[in-house]
């Protein structure tokens, strides 16, 4: 049987999922996207046989078999109650903080949900993608595109949601460090690939070495007395760490609440 898979929404996340999907090899099943972003909608649909434009959002619920539901949190409550889902249809829901209880007042309707955090890595067919619950068909979806995280419990998964919000503060922090470099006298190129490499050689030892704590590693990565523990010890003494932590907190509260 071939599964139709509709997006409502057609943004950044969702253009990411189908350029993965649709790299060679590609998902030969055909996609469905909304017309609401018209300039990435034509883009997909002219580089992509198996993409189509819909009419308007409901002609993509129509049209699916699998629905991921991709609208921005602050639209989500107008958008999606007033579609109309039909029983049986599996659908995958993108909306930050928004919990099933929530997507079942919106969707009435007996589909199955699942929740998901891609990261914009899908597009290279990379990173990782956190789902609940456990959901076979959904697993597979995002194995093509990098790795499944099949969450156990909504709590495993919100810790993995709000982990996710680091993003832009691993690329501030390159950013910082490259404009300090640059203010002492390297060129903001050098700079730049330097740090890239140097930051992706270090995930890669984290990746590596999955029954080594992290703790042991910085530990390992810091010559007694030396230049690495210095750096550690003057961000972790001055509050960095606790910074870190208030605002993992904070957004765990953001979006447990």
């Amino acid at each position: 049987m071939t599964e139709r898979i509709g997006f409502l929404g057609t943004g950044t996340i969702s253009r990411a999922i189908i350029d993965g999907l649709l790299a060679e090899p590609a998902y030969a099943n055909p996609i469905i996207v909304s017309p609401r972003n018209a300039e990435i909608a034509a883009d997909l649909a002219a580089q992509y046989p198996q993409v189509t434009i819909a009419e308007h959002n409901q002609a993509v619920v129509d049209g699916a078999d699998i629905v991921f539901l991709a609208v921005r949190p602050q639209i989500a409550a107008d958008v999606i109650p007033a579609m109309r889902f039909r029983d049986g249809q599996l659908v995958i829901s993108l909306i930050a903080a928004t919990d099933h209880t929530i997507l079942g007042q919106w969707i009435k309707a007996d589909v199955e949900v699942i929740r998901a955090i891609p990261l914009p890595f899908v597009e290279d067919r990379e990173g990782v993608t956190a789902i609940f619950p456990r959901n076979a068909r959904v697993a597979e979806l995002f194995n093509r595109i990098g790795t499944a995280i099949e969450c156990e419990t909504r709590t495993e998964y919100d810790l993995l949601a709000a982990a996710s919000a680091t993003m832009s503060l691993y690329f501030g922090q390159m950013g910082r460090i490259v404009d300090w470099l640059q203010s002492k006298g390297l060129p903001e190129p050098s700079g730049r690939a330097y740090l890239a490499a140097h930051f992706q050689s270090l995930s890669k030892v984290a990746a590596r070495q999955p029954d080594t704590s992290l703790h042991v590693l910085s530990q390992e990565y810091a010559t007694k007395g030396g230049l690495n523990e210095q750096v550690w010890t003057d961000f972790d003494q001055n509050s960095g760490t606790r910074v870190l932590i208030d605002a993992l907190d904070r957004v765990l509260l953001r979006i447990t609440k």
